[in-house]
């Protein structure tokens, strides 16, 4: 995973985000003809969505790898700045012209980002994986009933919840409490990293803004990789590796998403996010061989069930 303050206040900010105007040069808003949004313009969002939450998963493989080498911090510092680097030589994004609200959207959006990755990698150094997740995506199920203005998305924000709470269920009885803090931390700087990528979405052409924040977030996250891994950092391999995380774990999935909210409402994209433990469980019976029990699987099957009802009815909103 990972990986996303004043949670009221972009919680706040995030009720006008349903139907909003696109982005400079995205998708419109309403229907693109007589015939209304198609098939694609419907679940097109929801695909990029799942996409970024399967290049997550492996990346975070890789994580796990490189934690013993760089520390929990090494990690997050090595995973920003390749990112980072890598964004800004792909999208070489202009500094003028931009207001100064703009900016501030831009440095919430980097300290969010940043604050959301340094949280979940010392939770998942202190508690298991699947248990800091489930934690974690507590934050954008929160998002969704508070922002949301549909009494409907309060059922599929409590089924999923249901569906979290199974999937970690065994294991929270014995957990060390600075994790699961760091963890439940983490899923609200990730409810705020919903908010201000979706504003950084509007107010920055193509992926700009994502890198302009990348780059923030690096600079923030700097100072304490060095401190935990030190020379640590510039190892080939441990670089190589880094690059890895970078693009599996941030550019890839920070820019589906991104380019996802330009179409999807926040209190969408927050339930949509619940597939993340799922994912997680499938990666790890497929990739690592680990058996789902069947209160596993009913508890995906919860979250799939409260997701793809959350796209339904705001695919009957946009029509109606």
């Amino acid at each position: 995973m990972a990986t996303g303050a004043p949670a009221t206040a972009a919680v706040a900010g995030a009720a006008p985000a349903p139907g909003a105007a696109s982005a400079p040069g995205g998708p419109a808003a309403g229907p693109a003809g007589p015939a209304g949004p198609g098939r694609s313009t419907r679940f097109g969002p929801v695909a990029l969505v799942v996409a970024g939450g399967l290049s997550v998963q492996f990346g975070s493989a890789i994580a796990v790898l490189l934690m013993p080498r760089a520390g929990a911090l090494g990690v997050v510092t090595l995973r920003l700045v390749l990112a980072a680097l890598v964004l800004l030589l792909l999208c070489r994004p202009k500094v003028r012209g931009y207001s100064r609200a703009d900016w501030g959207t831009v440095v919430a959006f980097g300290v969010a980002m940043a604050g959301m990755n340094m949280l979940f990698y010392q939770s998942v150094d202190r508690i298991p994986l699947g248990a800091a997740v489930t934690l974690e995506v507590l934050g954008p199920l929160i998002l969704s009933v508070v922002a949301s203005r549909r009494l409907v998305n309060l059922l599929w924000a409590g089924l999923a919840l249901g569906g979290v709470a199974l999937l970690g269920g065994g294991g929270f009885d014995r957990l060390d409490p600075l994790g699961a803090g760091f963890a439940l931390a983490a899923g609200a700087m990730w409810a705020a990293y919903i908010v201000f990528s979706a504003r950084t979405g509007r107010r920055f052409p193509q992926a700009d803004g994502l890198a302009l924040a990348m780059a923030f977030g690096a600079v923030l996250s700097l100072p304490f990789g060095i401190v935990e891994a030190g020379d640590a950092l510039l190892v080939p391999t441990t670089i190589a590796l880094g690059l890895g995380i970078a693009l599996l774990s941030s550019v890839l999935p920070y820019t589906l998403e991104l380019l996802a909210l330009r179409r999807l409402p926040a209190p969408t994209f927050a339930v949509l996010m619940s597939l993340e433990p799922a994912i997680a469980a499938a990666a790890g019976f497929l990739v690592l061989h680990q058996a789902l029990s069947p209160t596993d699987g009913l508890a995906i099957a919860l979250v799939i069930a409260a997701s793809m009802g959350a796209v339904r009815t705001q695919t009957a909103a946009a029509v109606a």
